[in-house]
């Protein structure tokens, strides 16, 4: 018997500001998620589906499966709670077990003492329950985190491994970069579907236009890389059959015109060979451009972009020059629209218009905001994005 093989309270983690469109790729995956809690979105499921919203999710940094919910205000509360949850159901003697912890308004706080008693517990409960004088911890990893929130305690096996923004295909990486479920939040943020023209003007190592072409053809972000789930030796084999359903819903023969400049040749040699890891690039053009002279021909594009800001590459007037530079380019084009994610406080002004919407995004742990500026639609386009009025 095997704790993995039952229904399972599902735990998805989101960044702050984009739980919503989290929550909207769940529905569309043909789920029914609870409200997002402190950057956590609850979901009934079971192992199955555990390794589809791993596969699927574009802007989840992990799946979890939270194993045990108690409330503990005193070190020996916190022992013999998790003493009493069946670990042997759930892990294999020869796991090897990783705990780690966080504390928010609560009784207890120290870190390191919440971690060792959560360990010295299980590993207790599991020799008792196997009758062994010790763990071997040779087999695969389970990596357990311990939450508690108002003395109240979560403990979830974390089945996603390196976190989910580590898509497999960024193996070398540029100044600055840009976290790729970021780069697909501001994608789904945007009123921009496949079939409209798309540039990036500050492509930097070609995040947001590879983003884009997996978006644009269906292809699941976390289609090339593996996950903790694969090893644990208790759970059903699913991730082939995950995998296939990938591979069978990718659309190869869509006609894209997705392009990504970059002032720098090194950062375009480094967007084409991470675009050709990600098996699309076939489906952008990279090109070594200054964003100054980049133009389109089309009409009703999009631009989505991360430019350089006060904290990353670039400050003062060189910054504000650059910025009014792009506002330039950006009313040179006929009905394009924008969405640019920046720190700076004075975008606006520089660019020289304000945005329609702004929306609080964070890239890594800096608060940046979302300038979105749309131009007029194309005929017989929809509207706007359902992600727009979220």
């Amino acid at each position: 018997m095997s704790y993995l093989d039952d229904k399972l309270n599902i735990s998805i983690t989101s960044a702050s500001g984009i739980e919503a469109i989290t929550k909207s790729e769940l529905v569309k995956l043909g789920y029914s998620p609870g409200g997002a809690i402190i950057g956590r979105i609850s979901l009934q499921g079971d192992f199955c589906d555990v390794a589809r919203c791993n596969m699927f999710l574009r802007t989840a940094g992990r799946v979890r499966i939270n194993v045990a919910e108690f409330t503990a205000a005193t070190f020996d509360e916190l022992f013999d709670e998790v003493r009493e949850v069946e670990w042997e159901y759930i892990m294999p003697t020869d796991a090897k077990v990783i705990v780690t912890a966080k504390s928010y308004k609560s009784t207890l706080f120290a870190i390191s003492a919440i971690q060792s008693i959560t360990k010295k517990a299980i590993v207790e409960r599991v020799k008792d329950i196997r009758r062994v004088s010790s763990l071997p911890e040779t087999g695969a990893t389970y990596s357990f985190e311990v939450s508690i929130v108002n003395d109240a305690v979560t403990i979830s096996l974390d089945t996603s491994g390196v976190s989910l923004h580590k898509r497999g295909y960024r193996t070398l990486v540029g100044e600055a970069p840009l976290r790729e479920t970021t780069a697909a939040a501001m994608l789904l943020l945007s009123n921009w579907k496949w079939d409209r023209p798309f540039i990036d003007p500050f492509a930097g190592s070609g995040t947001i236009p590879i983003e884009a072409a997996l978006i644009a053809t269906n292809t699941a972000p976390a289609i090339n890389r593996s996950f903790a789930f694969e090893e644990f030796t208790n759970a059903r084999n699913v991730i082939d059959k995950v995998r296939d359903e990938a591979k069978q819903l990718i659309v190869r023969d869509r006609k894209l015109r997705i392009s990504g400049f970059d002032i720098e040749p090194k950062a375009i040699r480094l967007a084409n060979f991470h675009a050709e890891n990600a098996g699309v690039k076939d489906y952008i053009h990279f090109q070594t451009a200054d964003m100054r002279t980049v133009s389109s021909r089309f009409s009703y594009g999009v631009i989505v972009s991360n430019p350089p800001y006060g904290e990353r590459l670039m400050k003062g007037a060189e910054l504000h020059g650059l910025y009014r530079d792009f506002g330039k380019m950006f009313r040179s084009l006929d009905e394009w629209s924008a969405h640019v994610i920046t720190s700076c406080r004075s975008f606006e002004r520089d660019f020289g218009k304000r945005a329609d919407k702004k929306r609080t995004l964070y890239n890594s742990e800096l608060e940046c905001s979302l300038h979105s500026y749309f131009g007029n639609m194309p005929r017989k386009s929809e509207s706007r994005t359902e992600y727009e009025e979220n």
